[in-house]
């Protein structure tokens, strides 16, 4: 089943009580039992919900896993995956990660004893230097926000078996539609749902899936005991906007590959990371193991004030914190998304004052082009 196909009819596409082609939202918390401990698969929401069970189907379809998890965010799931690790354990992270995955690494997890260190994971020579006796997982963001680099999944699931770790990506910004982790190797798959996934700016959800059912079952005893479930609304709202996903991420590419292309040109501009663009350090790689580029772009204009009238002047590029909808966005993430961390360690990953992230929405084309000509005069 190609790709576009399994979006619409991967999982559980029809009701099997009714035969409804959209599953239907079950708005219930509590099941009846037929006998005491003797139920028909569903006894509490929070252990289970069949329109959550049909999204989890769905995402684990596209993905090509053994068990899917629905959360109420992604950071939700990021925190459920993360807590298979017991106090003592260590943790190797992507430098380049999303903000609130730095924060709940560094401020909540070091809380409980769990250590972590944060490595180009880009650069296998760094992996080989961080390890240690202690570390038992390794969370790879691939391409990474903001600056989108790329690593390699075949060479990290292999240096990862290797030494017995764990290998959990999170996809967030490929998306199934563009690579599968899981088929290069990786034991775990996250997502922030609110993004490319659901795609309408109407949904905060984070999904998880596991490459083997054992551990899928282990990650659903954490998630049932702790209780980040997406509920059934929502659950329902994800499948809905992931029936398009296909059509969008190619929408989504074609507008970001010209922007990259307009402002790689732009003498205003210093720097354009984009994994599209022929001189991106892992271009090829990325081609090898990706379907496509994505939707993200990230520049440097070279100060905050630049940047400042760059977002005072954009007509068709939202400000705000999110990605992957329909609607082009534009942040800056040194006091916006990585905020949270340090301003020192921004500048030495390259997160300066004058980066500004754009999410290329679907509009036209022209338009855009357009707008980021008149913001950069």
């Amino acid at each position: 089943m190609n790709k576009k196909t399994k979006l619409i009819h991967g999982g559980t596409p029809i009701d099997p009580h009714t035969g409804a082609v959209s599953v239907p939202i079950y708005q219930a918390s509590t099941y009846k039992q037929d006998e005491a401990g003797v139920h028909r698969g569903y006894e509490y929401s929070r252990t289970g919900n069949p329109t959550r069970h049909a999204l989890e189907e769905l995402i684990r379809d596209l993905e090509g896993g053994a068990r899917g998890l629905a959360f109420s965010s992604g950071m939700a799931a990021i925190h459920t995956v993360l807590s298979l690790l017991n106090s003592g354990d260590h943790l190797l992270v992507t430098d380049d990660v999303y903000g609130g995955t730095y924060r709940i690494v560094t401020r909540v997890l070091n809380r409980l004893g769990i250590e972590a260190t944060f490595v180009d994971t880009t650069d296998p020579a760094g992996l080989d230097e961080a390890v240690k006796p202690a570390t038992k997982a390794l969370f790879v963001e691939t391409p990474t926000n903001p600056l989108l680099k790329v690593t390699d999944l075949a060479a990290a699931a292999a240096w990862a078996k290797e030494r017995g770790l764990l290998l959990i990506v999170d996809n967030t910004f490929g998306t199934p539609y563009w690579q599968t982790p899981l088929a290069w190797g990786a034991d775990i798959v996250v997502h922030s749902a609110t993004k490319y996934l659901g795609g309408h700016s109407d949904v905060v959800a984070g999904l998880a899936v596991t490459a083997d059912a054992k551990l899928g079952e282990e990650l659903h005893y954490i998630q049932n005991a702790v209780g980040g479930v997406l509920g059934s609304h929502d659950s329902w709202l994800l499948m809905r906007g992931m029936k398009t996903l296909g059509l969008r991420m190619e929408a989504h590419e074609a507008n970001a590959r010209a922007i990259a292309e307009f402002l790689a040109g732009h003498p205003a501009v210093r720097n354009v990371y984009y994994p599209g663009l022929p001189d991106h350090p892992q271009h090829e790689l990325a081609k090898r193991q990706s379907d496509g580029f994505g939707g993200m772009i990230a520049f440097d204009v070279g100060s905050a004030e630049r940047a400042d009238r760059v977002l005072k002047r954009v007509r068709y590029f939202t400000l705000a914190e999110s990605l992957g909808a329909v609607e082009s966005l534009i942040s800056v993430p040194a006091r916006m998304t990585h905020a949270s961390i340090p301003k020192e360690r921004r500048e030495t990953l390259g997160i300066t004052d004058g980066l500004i992230r754009i999410s290329a929405g679907i509009e036209d084309k022209d338009d855009l082009l357009a707008d980021l000509a008149q913001s950069l005069e």
